[in-house]
């Protein structure tokens, strides 16, 4: 994969997404059981659902994986379909609706709000941890991979080498405050019922049509400022985030097994702007100041379980650079991953 100097379209793309690791294969032929994802309709959750499927389908393990969402992106349950995963529609925080998912051995928590939450603090509150409580009460008797986030840390000196998963938290803002919630409501559950689960925080999963790289890459190619505020970043390609999470599902445990999920490369954003700048023949402006602290995360612990990740920034680098030159889609969702104070 990594011999692909561009990624041609869409269908190529989801495929590379979606491509499952021998981890994860390895993973569906000992795991029991379905897999049911919730909050399969966000950035991440349609090709992890279709990884999970077509990890399955090589392991020759015959499974149900279901993705459950509104579904409020036209076509995505069509879509999910197509690639063999079944679909229940369901508002995730309505108790009656919940209870009507089907029951399933496996877990993949991926419900969340982070953009928006300014303003709607009541409903990122709502989302981020009391429908964790309505979901480790209905699936007790399941194992549930938690996705979260590295925003709970806070910013961590660079010289440090980034946030392992014994730090204690130091959330900013009101959207790392409510994941905390959320990891601590899943806790007590699985303390409480032996629910076996893992929490995932992952810093930056990135692709063509969105993460960080993507939004430094588009200011470079439009000649807006970059920002130096948050002068340093971790991230990870998507595809390796999603096959580390489901591998994730054989190391589950209680009291829960908490997993930083990242990149291994320090990256400087001036660095990466500048390659960007190189690889779009563009100049590259910027605004403000580096400092000596930024959101970054220690994945040593995900290294050691699953692995090094196969494709590093380089590689992303050259790729969403040409998207960017031959106008690919975009989910036009920016990460606002240059906010210090964590106000989404």
């Amino acid at each position: 994969m990594q011999s692909l100097t561009s990624i041609e379209d869409l269908t190529q793309l989801e495929d590379l997404l979606s491509e499952p690791s021998e981890g994860v294969v390895r993973v569906m032929r000992e795991l029991r059981g379905d897999i049911l994802i919730l909050g399969v309709g966000g950035k991440m959750g349609p090709t992890l659902a279709r990884m999970a499927k077509r990890g399955s389908d090589r392991a020759r393990v015959p499974r149900r994986v279901i993705g459950a969402s509104r579904f409020s992106s036209e076509g995505l349950g069509d879509q999910l379909q197509a690639w063999g995963i079944l679909t229940a529609h369901c508002d995730l925080l309505d108790a009656d609706s919940l209870v009507k998912l089907p029951d399933a051995e496996n877990v993949v928590f991926m419900a969340g709000m982070k953009f928006g939450s300014i303003g709607l603090e009541w409903q990122t509150w709502a989302i981020n941890t009391f429908l964790p409580g309505l979901v480790a009460k209905r699936y007790r008797d399941s194992r549930i991979v938690v996705l979260s986030t590295g925003n709970v840390y806070g910013l961590s000196p660079v010289g440090k080498g980034g946030s392992r998963e014994e730090d204690a938290l130091n959330p900013s803002g009101e959207y790392a405050m409510s994941c905390v919630g959320r990891e601590r409501i899943f806790e007590h559950f699985s303390r409480a019922n032996g629910t076996k689960m893992t929490i995932i925080r992952l810093n930056y999963a990135s692709e063509l049509r969105y993460g960080v790289l993507l939004d430094i890459a588009e200011r470079v190619n439009t000649g807006q400022p970059v920002s130096l505020a948050m002068g340093y970043l971790n991230t990870i390609w998507q595809a390796e985030a999603s096959a580390m999470s489901l591998a994730s599902l054989a190391v589950a445990s209680s009291p829960p097994n908490v997993i930083n999920i990242t990149g291994p490369e320090l990256l400087r954003v001036r660095s990466v702007a500048e390659e960007f700048g190189k690889q779009l023949g563009k100049p590259v402006p910027f605004e403000g100041a580096e400092s000596n602290d930024a959101l970054l995360s220690n994945a040593c612990k995900a290294y050691e379980l699953f692995g090094r990740p196969r494709i590093d920034s380089q590689q992303m680098i050259v790729w969403i650079a040409n998207w960017v030159k031959r106008n690919g889609a975009t989910l036009a969702k920016p990460t606002r991953f240059e906010d210090r104070a964590g106000n989404f």
